[in-house]
């Protein structure tokens, strides 16, 4: 056996989250629920394995070729980490059709996996709410998933100057693949450039070298004369109608999936130190057929964890942490362990989340140990205590002490927190 020492550091592009991490994440976490919930939405999950075919048909070929974490499980089957959500819901759907009741609105807090260079905003495995409408096909509907979207960046604690919705039509866009008279595989290559075109330098030639010099001088030419339709700006109307007036239209925003037929929408960043798109979404009606020949319209978006959190950090937003543990039991000689046990055992009945330090240690020391974890309050336990079912809680960030009974000690927390 090998004496060698194994790394401690994670798996390349993966995070562990420390308690202070973590803290953070479920602040995302319960936000995003809080939030979906408000707007009657209801939570569903699913495993993260999923046939490898179920990404062929309509997600890019960029994911599904370069980034997906694909493998032939031992019973012969393609097997593939999901790197995506929509997919599965509407797999998910489309088996229960018949026995669900639609207008169906269905969130999940789901983990995802795409083999891609790490870099800010981007890692190989991330958190992603999912949101999304089933059988409703109205502009009613792309107004609403946008404005839950709006509001899980104010509930978030963003202001509406912090960020901005763009939204366009992939209608627009298929307007011009006629004229162009585009196949399948062109409108993949094109769709795709376009949703990079902010990020590359050399658009037009690309362009030219897949589709030819006559067809995207023709693409290039419709793209700056497209600026609106009826649909957008009946969409626009409602919203500004909701109150929600940080949105405008963008024909530029396509969204790299295959998958999306009207509506598009994307979430940007205000603020010049993070000058990027949050998250979107969009209208994707065509997908049921994948299963069946019965189409169901679909609107959806998904906010991933890591540009959420990008986002909180550059605007100040990050919540500070609070630990779970509201009180810390410091025993003064090992005698008195059982007794501290006992206490904390009767404290934790009623609610109290409570920690007894087992270190051994001196008073100072042990309420150096409180204070280093965040812990607000402490209770001293020697022979004194022991002997007179008083308690001495001292609330270490005012340095206030209340002498109590042991069945007093619950309610005066909680009393304090309120």
């Amino acid at each position: 056996m090998s004496n060698q020492k194994l790394s401690t550091e994670s798996y390349k592009g993966v995070r562990d989250f420390y308690p202070q991490d973590q803290f953070i994440q479920e602040y995302l976490f319960e936000t995003m629920r809080t939030t979906c919930e408000r707007f009657g939405y209801e939570s569903y999950h699913a495993s993260i394995l999923e046939p490898a075919e179920l990404y062929r048909s309509k997600t890019s070929e960029e994911i599904v070729n370069d980034q997906t974490y694909t493998f032939t499980d031992r019973g012969g089957r393609e097997v593939t980490l999901r790197p995506e959500m929509t997919p599965t819901v509407t797999r998910m759907v489309a088996g229960k059709r018949r026995e669900l009741v639609f207008p169906l609105r269905w969130y999940t807090i789901a983990n995802m996996f795409r083999y891609e260079r790490p870099q800010r905003g981007r890692v190989r495995e991330h958190w992603q709410l999912n949101a999304d409408i089933f059988g409703a096909p109205g502009v009613e509907a792309d107004a609403e998933i946008i404005a839950l979207a709006h509001q899980l960046m104010l509930d978030m604690g963003a202001s509406p100057q912090a960020f901005e919705i763009r939204v366009n039509d992939r209608r627009l866009l298929n307007e011009i693949f006629t004229k162009t008279e585009l196949d399948d595989s062109q409108k993949s290559f094109v769709m795709r450039l376009l949703d990079r075109r902010d990020k590359i330098d050399d658009f037009s030639a690309q362009l030219v070298g897949h589709i030819g010099a006559d067809r995207a001088a023709i693409v290039e030419k419709e793209l700056a004369r497209a600026n609106s339709s009826a649909y957008l700006e009946e969409l626009l109307s409602l919203l500004y109608t909701l109150g929600i007036e940080n949105v405008h239209i963008d024909t530029s925003i396509v969204r790299g999936f295959d998958y999306y037929t009207g509506m598009i929408f994307e979430v940007f960043d205000t603020s010049p130190e993070n000058t990027r798109s949050l998250f979107g979404g969009g209208r994707y009606d065509n997908l049921f057929g994948l299963f069946d020949d019965e189409q169901m319209s679909a609107v959806g978006f998904g906010m991933g964890d890591v540009t959420a959190r990008d986002f909180l950090d550059t605007h100040g937003l990050l919540p500070s942490y609070t630990p779970a543990t509201e009180l810390m039991l410091c025993v003064l000689e090992p005698g008195h362990m059982a007794h501290a046990m006992k206490l904390a055992h009767d404290l934790r009945t009623e609610d109290v989340t409570v920690a007894v330090n087992f270190s051994g240690k001196r008073a100072g020391d042990q309420i150096k140990h409180a204070l280093k974890m965040g812990i607000s309050s402490i209770i001293c336990i020697g022979s004194h205590e022991r002997e007179t079912g008083q308690y001495t809680l001292k609330h270490l960030p005012s340095a206030k002490e209340t002498v109590l009974a042991a069945d007093r000690i619950a309610s005066h927390l909680l009393s304090a927190q309120g």
